[in-house]
């Protein structure tokens, strides 16, 4: 056992000396293997990032929560054509209404206008400060609610104050922080598309998808949604909750979202299918017509969200191997080369009596130590790359051990089998032929 150990140690110290000595040829073969390690280690730090931020995002939502929307990617998921799905008929605020009052496995029913399709984007300004740009969104009493909004300061408009359309805005941390930096924003008077309006709250920060590259889940203020009826326009979503009101056609974009909250007592499969019937027969769909609205639901996110991930992650490997590939590709080119150049030097280990897997472990061990390398310093700029994209822009990245793992894998399992060609020749050459060789 000894006798073995100190073999193996001697084979991987001649393998490091040879490598050693060809420093700039070394360096270049393991280069295409950097580059694919780098990618995978670096591409899957940002993915999973994401990833994380994004599933966080939609659990806050809470489990029981159920949306009526127009369509989502989840028709988009499913094949349907887009120039169909934008004829479907719009959501409206009497639409939750309905919803509200015919389906009693339904405890809170929330209705959202701008936050979906023609989104209102407005500045928001208080004396010498304003915000980037923001969503407005016009909401019921409910919403907090509905979306487990943690009040930071101050609370909530409440139904009267929706029925009599009051000027009131809760901001978002964003808002927030941009116009109320050093003071309490509760009963501060802001202006939003020339309006002026009362804060009365704000929200405590909410998880963000994608950092500051995107837009960030903080980045919102929301007025009663009768109050976003008169101000931006949107009579075609006309009609109150708890109000009536007349409804007028709707158009193609400006079309509500709708958050449903179960009873308490009733289960989420119970109010979807009460809620897909009230729908069903507004919109007057016979038995054997399909639904043209969608339902979405925490699970039915994720699960799409899974497609597309699962999809990117797949792509990434491809990509990566490539690289990978090209860089076996060049080991096995200089290992041959290499071993041409040192038939004379098996020779001679041959006829001092190395035996035919001494030489083959000799240079399988070679390639084996320069993919390995590649590999190790593919994770680190891999690690590097990911680390400085959130430093200098805050989108999350996160670098699970798995992914090091795969990278050192992969380095090594393409040094095995591109390396194992030129070893076996190596192995298999004659000693006499071999001290011949000039």
């Amino acid at each position: 056992m000894v006798m073995r150990f100190a073999l193996l140690s001697d084979v991987v110290v001649m393998a490091y000396d040879t490598l050693r000595a060809n420093k700039m040829r070394s360096a270049l073969t393991v280069l295409g293997v950097v580059i694919g390690i780098t990618a995978i280690v670096g591409m899957t730090s940002i993915i999973r990032g994401f990833d994380e931020s994004l599933r966080d995002s939609i659990r806050q939502l809470g489990p029981n929560t159920l949306f009526v929307a127009k369509f989502s990617g989840l028709s988009a998921m499913s094949g349907k054509e887009f120039k169909d799905l934008i004829k479907r008929p719009v959501l409206t605020v009497a639409d939750a209404q309905a919803i509200e009052r015919e389906a009693p496995a339904v405890g809170k029913v929330d209705v959202w206008l701008g936050a979906w399709g023609a989104r209102t984007v407005e500045r928001a300004y208080y004396k010498g400060e304003k915000t980037k740009q923001l969503s407005i969104i016009g909401v019921s009493a409910n919403y907090a609610d509905v979306n487990a909004l943690k009040i930071a300061g101050g609370r909530f408009f409440v139904q009267p104050e929706v029925d009599h359309r009051r000027t009131l805005a809760v901001l978002g941390d964003t808002p927030a922080k941009a116009l109320f930096p050093n003071v309490d924003p509760v009963n501060k008077l802001i202006r939003i598309a020339g309006d002026e309006y009362e804060v009365i709250g704000y929200v405590e920060p909410r998880p963000s998808v994608g950092g500051n590259m995107g837009g960030s889940q903080d980045d919102f203020i929301v007025i009663p949604y009768t109050t976003y009826q008169k101000q931006f326009g949107w009579r075609a979503l006309s009609g109150t909750m708890h109000m009536g009101g007349a409804q007028t056609p709707a158009s193609a974009m400006k079309s509500a979202m709708i958050a449903v909250v179960p009873t308490e007592g009733a289960t989420r499969d119970q109010a979807m299918a009460e809620v897909e019937q009230v729908m069903r027969i507004r919109h007057g769909l016979k038995l054997d017509q399909p639904n043209d609205f969608d339902l979405i639901t925490q699970d039915a996110a994720l699960k799409m969200w899974d497609q597309i991930s699962g999809a990117t992650f797949i792509g990434l490997v491809v990509i990566s191997s490539i690289a990978l590939m090209v860089g076996g590709i060049g080991v096995m080119a200089i290992m041959m080369i290499s071993v041409t150049e040192r038939t004379r030097e098996i020779g001679v280990r041959k006829a001092l009596g190395a035996r035919r897997r001494e030489i083959l472990w000799q240079f399988l061990f070679e390639a084996v130590f320069l993919t390995s390398l590649g590999g190790v310093l593919g994770v680190i700029l891999g690690s590097a790359i990911g680390m400085s994209v959130h430093y200098l822009t805050g989108f999350p990245v996160s670098l699970p051990w798995w992914s090091f793992a795969i990278g050192l894998g992969f380095s090594g399992g393409v040094g095995i089998f591109f390396g194992l060609v030129p070893a076996i020749r190596a192995s298999r050459l004659d000693p006499i032929e071999a001290l011949r060789y000039e």
